[in-house]
């Protein structure tokens, strides 16, 4: 019997979601009722000095507005330190990772940017000062076929890095926690933005060397300012206004190259989703990245 769907959105807490945010949320919402599969909703806040106060509550209040309801109970990265911790020291202990001390400035300097596994056989012990741990890459990827943008090539240099897991201040490297989750929560299908397309190998090198089962990716294109970066929370992108549900998700429907009933002004918000359910076509979703009027940045 085929597994069933499962789909997932996983935003941060580092303040509210803005137009690039419900893309994400609504690809990845369709795509998953599309399917006949469950969408959950996963809070990363594992890097509390980026989180905004009243964040996490605000993003699932969009949410319900927009009528995207999740399927099972919202899981919050913060409480699970021990799962995590449990799975680091495992590594360590099976010598599959390793304490690193090495400065970023070093990494820059290398001739590729990429790290040398300089640590590898040093055996730094954690007493000895505030050290990162990174895996020890012995599953690296070459290439990788998403949905949407097809078979994707990975430098060779980046595919073998020994890359960081455990940062310096004591946070867990988002490239760890993000497998773990999707695991646990049995997620069969990654749809997110394209900006994590260049940490995906990685990722999945991270499903190899746990034996879990490979999810398929989707990555969605970016919504770009005027400047051709993408809106963030960080160049200060326009928070989504909720009192403009239906008109925002007929415009997010429209940057993923979806059609739009000829009366769907006159649909309610839940009309106008079940209408998009029924009509989603993955393969109309643009492969690149677009920029957005003004008014909604």
């Amino acid at each position: 019997m085929p597994t069933r769907y499962i789909g997932r959105f996983a935003p941060s807490p580092s303040g509210p979601l803005h137009f690039g945010s419900l893309v994400t949320a609504l690809g990845s919402y369709l795509q998953a009722k599309s399917c006949h599969g469950k969408w959950l909703v996963r809070i990363e806040d594992i890097d509390p000095p980026r989180e905004v106060k009243g964040a996490s509550s605000l993003i699932l209040k969009t949410l319900e507005t927009f009528h995207l309801f999740w399927d099972d109970n919202v899981l919050y990265q913060s409480a699970c330190h021990e799962r995590y911790q449990a799975v680091l020291q495992s590594l360590l202990s099976h010598h599959q990772a390793y304490y690193c001390d090495c400065t970023r400035q070093r990494v820059q300097k290398l001739p590729n940017g990429h790290y040398d596994g300089y640590c590898r056989h040093r055996h730094l012990k954690i007493n000895q000062s505030q050290l990162a741990i990174r895996l020890k890459q012995n599953h690296p990827i070459s290439e990788f076929t998403d949905k949407i943008r097809g078979l994707q090539t990975v430098e060779t240099a980046s595919a073998q890095e020994d890359f960081i897991i455990h940062r310096k201040d004591g946070l867990f490297a988002y490239n760890l926690v993000v497998v773990l989750d999707d695991h646990k929560q049995g997620i069969t299908e990654i749809v997110r933005g394209a900006d994590l397309l260049p940490v995906t190998a990685k990722q999945i090198s991270l499903y190899k060397l746990f034996g879990f089962s490979l999810p398929s990716y989707c990555h969605l294109p970016l919504a770009l300012d005027n400047n051709g970066n993408k809106l963030s929370k960080q160049n200060h992108a326009k928070p989504i206004e909720l009192n403009n549900s239906k008109s925002l998700t007929a415009l997010a429907l429209q940057f993923l190259g979806q059609c739009l009933p000829k009366d769907w002004q006159d649909a309610t918000q839940q009309q106008l989703l079940d209408w998009a359910i029924q009509h989603w076509q993955i393969a109309k979703i643009p492969k690149q990245n677009t920029q957005l009027p003004t008014n909604i940045r």
